[in-house]
């Protein structure tokens, strides 16, 4: 179903609201809370008990005629109550009523159907009040168009859609989320996100697995007086919460043995960026960025870390004795504010590990060598097209733009837009600058690992030397990046993971192995519509 802002107002119920938008530019500022909670009320860093996501069985399995195995989840959203303080509750809209919401974990080469049932109320509880059409992205998966979450292909309350994943790509850590068209930011701030892991051969022997494989879900919020979250994005710039969540706990502590552990750190804020770093000053081992393992071992003190990228890291404990307490801490970035607590994130405290800790040959094992991936192979001499885009803001009262360009015109030009028609399979270079002025932009590419090949002219981080679908555009920055673009036909969204900044309206899409004209049998919108859900629960 196909959707602008206007008619999701309307059908919301609010009519239209007024299109001038007033942003100011911000450095970093720091303030001592956002929350109206009272100090009984008010989380305290290192009180509550870390804890996993829960993980998602499937309902059914299949077998295609090759024998390729079909995985079946079935997931509802809805609406539901979260003991995140340790005083109230919180309303959120949780995927199965977490957030976040359940891990779906699968070998490469295991296909899934996810059945996914929007029961939610027809409007959103608080805020703008609007109507709760969602669309699932499964970001980082190289999707068809039709199941990629394209923002106007959306669901209504009362209906649901089997979304198609193929899972070929080598190991990674993926993550899905709302990407319901002009409100993605406050769907994701209230829970709709949850993550998705990818598992193979190679990297099951190179790194921890089972209980030694974390996932961590990073985000940030802040509460109005009654326990609610709170939303406030500034005029659209961005909303920075003062109370950091890990897997939707305040500040958590972790129990963890002497010995490596691996990290999967999903930024799942909605506009806020991290710089991670250790208390101990122990370097953190990079082995993972956002489309799978680098070709090499990072080991870094701190890296930036903007919203929806995924970094795998490896913390070594064996180094500790039983009784020590390690921080993992955020020395925050440029163009963030910052309060009291936002500093830490979590805590690690070593006990002792079992008698036959040592018989896994990973306990204190920081490998060097990892992972070629297509995507790292790629330079500058394999593309035939390079393009220039500009992530910016034309003035005060004008939306974010790239290009000059805003998911509005897309949707004016019935979805025909595009900002670049690169042929199936063929590799071009990505220039995208940030002029913008007191802000940072991370960009994300649907359907494509990509190489970050130079920032500002020069090498990229340490910790980018792996195959990306988000960068990280800095005030002033200017990056280039290459990709291949397949392995799919149709058309894909490129935007701004600022959310308030995507949904007003830093979105453009592009075509792969498509004119203009030419007739889409991948049709993002229509080729695999939602169904009505007569299912009563």
């Amino acid at each position: 179903m196909s959707v602008s802002r206007r008619k999701l107002l309307q059908w919301g119920g609010l009519g239209v609201v007024g299109a001038g938008l007033v942003t100011v530019p911000i450095t970093t500022v720091s303030a001592k809370s956002a929350s109206q909670l009272s100090s009984r009320d008010m989380p305290k860093p290192f009180k509550a008990a870390f804890r996993r996501p829960p993980k998602l069985d499937p309902v059914d399995i299949t077998y295609e005629d090759d024998g390729t195995q079909v995985n079946h989840y079935t997931i509802a959203m809805r609406q539901a109550s979260a003991q995140i303080l340790p005083t109230k509750k919180t309303g959120i809209l949780g995927y199965n009523g977490t957030f976040p919401g359940p891990t779906i974990e699968l070998d490469q080469g295991t296909k899934s159907v996810v059945h996914m049932r929007n029961r939610l109320p027809k409007n959103h509880p608080q805020w703008s009040k609007h109507l709760l059409a969602t669309s699932t992205h499964l970001h980082g998966s190289a999707t068809l168009p039709q199941y990629d979450g394209y923002a106007n292909d959306v669901t209504l309350p009362g209906f649901s859609k089997d979304y198609q994943y193929p899972n070929f790509q080598p190991a990674r850590t993926i993550w899905y989320h709302d990407h319901g068209v002009h409100f993605t930011a406050q769907n994701v701030y209230s829970g709709l996100a949850g993550m998705y892991i990818l598992h193979d051969e190679v990297e099951k022997e190179l790194l921890p697995q089972g209980e030694f494989d974390v996932p961590l879900v990073v985000s940030d919020a802040m509460f109005a007086a009654d326990g609610s979250l709170a939303y406030d994005d500034r005029d659209h710039s961005g909303l920075w919460g003062d109370v950091i969540l890990v897997n939707g706990v305040p500040w958590p502590v972790m129990k963890v043995q002497p010995r490596v552990y691996r990290f999967r750190i999903l930024n799942a804020s909605i506009s806020r960026s991290y710089r991670f770093s250790l208390s101990s000053g122990q370097p953190l081992h990079v082995v993972g960025t956002d489309g799978g393992l680098m070709p090499a071992t990072q080991s870094v003190g701190n890296f930036r870390h903007g919203m929806a990228e995924r970094y795998e890291v490896l913390i070594d404990f064996s180094k500790y004795k039983p009784g020590t307490r390690v921080e993992l801490r955020n020395l925050s970035n440029k163009n963030n504010r910052d309060y009291d607590f936002t500093g830490k994130v979590m805590a690690f405290d070593v006990v002792a590990g079992p008698a036959d800790m040592k018989s896994d040959p990973r306990w204190n094992h920081i490998p060097t060598t990892l992972v070629d991936s297509e995507a790292m192979h790629l330079t500058e001499d394999d593309a035939e097209e390079d393009r220039r885009f500009r992530v910016e803001k034309d003035g005060l009262v004008e939306p974010w733009t790239i290009n000059g360009v805003t998911w509005e015109d897309v949707i004016a030009s019935n979805f025909k837009l595009a900002h670049a028609d690169p042929k199936l399979n063929s590799v071009e270079v990505w220039e995208i600058e940030n002029k913008s002025g007191g802000w940072f932009h991370p960009v994300h590419i649907h359907l494509v690992d990509f190489r970050i090949l130079s920032r500002n002219g020069k090498a990229p981080y340490a910790w980018e030397r792996g195959p990306k679908d988000v960068v990280y555009i800095g005030e002033n920055e200017k990056v280039d990046v290459v990709m291949r673009f397949g392995p799919h036909q149709g058309r894909y969204m490129v935007h701004c993971h600022n959310l308030p900044h995507e949904d007003h309206s830093m979105m453009f899409q592009f075509r792969v192995g498509l004119g203009e004209d030419d007739e889409d049998p991948w049709d993002p919108i229509n080729a695999a519509p939602a169904e009505f859900d007569d299912d009563p629960d």
